[in-house]
């Protein structure tokens, strides 16, 4: 089984090298890395080309975004599997492809997830935020519940009947991907109840209350659009998040 993980990143010299490491170091031998660089203007194409391997592909051209560039990695991708590591992330051990790919074994499997851990941009080591994502059922859907996205691994097929990410969103395509797939495909989903990814705080969505506000129209806007709830669902998702902070939320 080859599995394709999608890098897009913009201006991140600082931490792509770990991101792309992160990768490289995994024990599955089949993997295919494609990193989609926005042309950026700091250090960070010296810093890819640092840690280039066999295995990576490159693009480096302006994009429209976040969204745009993943699906530049989706149409480039070859893998049977396709997973994400964001620039700022990296994976939680060496074995969480191996994981990954063991799980896709089971007969119909067309999703797997597990679970991340938001760290301190200043200390990786500590852990600030626990998402513990818990077993699947749509009517979980309609009470605000997804995996994280970091930690989410498709069978190239779900996008290919579904389509990827939808750019008219500037924050929530993720989510809005994610309703999609979920409520509409019996994707068989399988959940690893392990930590996949470490990811730092200091997304995107949650950079200004500007942000925030527009994370929860879009939300709200996916939501509708996929016929899985309003505003109560918006709501629950939300308050689900403050036990993350305890080591209990989803």
């Amino acid at each position: 089984m080859k599995i394709t993980i999608i890098t897009a990143v913009f201006n991140r010299e600082a931490t792509i090298a770990q991101a792309i490491e992160s990768v490289r170091a995994q024990t599955w031998p089949d993997v295919e890395h494609v990193v989609i660089d926005g042309a950026s203007t700091d250090g960070t194409l010296g810093a890819i080309e640092g840690v280039r391997h066999d295995a990576m592909r490159l693009v480096s051209e302006p994009d429209k975004g976040i969204y745009d560039a993943l699906n530049k990695g989706v149409a480039l991708a070859c893998g049977d599997v396709v997973g994400l590591m964001h620039s700022d992330d990296f994976f939680a051990h060496d074995q969480v492809l191996a994981k990954v790919a063991a799980a896709f074994e089971t007969p119909g499997v067309l999703a797997v997830y597990g679970d991340l851990d938001y760290v301190s941009a200043a200390d990786e080591s500590r852990v600030v935020r626990r998402w513990r994502s818990g077993s699947f059922s749509r009517e979980k859907l309609a009470r605000g519940w997804m995996p994280p996205h970091p930690a989410l691994y498709l069978r190239r097929e779900v996008f290919e009947r579904h389509g990827a990410y939808d750019t008219s969103y500037r924050i929530a395509a993720d989510y809005d991907a994610i309703l999609r797939y979920f409520s509409r495909e019996n994707l068989h989903p399988a959940y690893i109840p392990d930590v996949l990814v470490k990811m730092r705080l200091g997304g995107e969505s949650n950079r200004s209350l500007g942000n925030l506000l527009r994370k929860s129209r879009e939300d709200y806007r996916a939501l509708r659009a996929n016929g899985v709830g309003g505003g109560a669902a918006l709501l629950m998702k939300n308050v689900g998040k403050v036990g993350q902070f305890f080591g209990s939320g989803r």
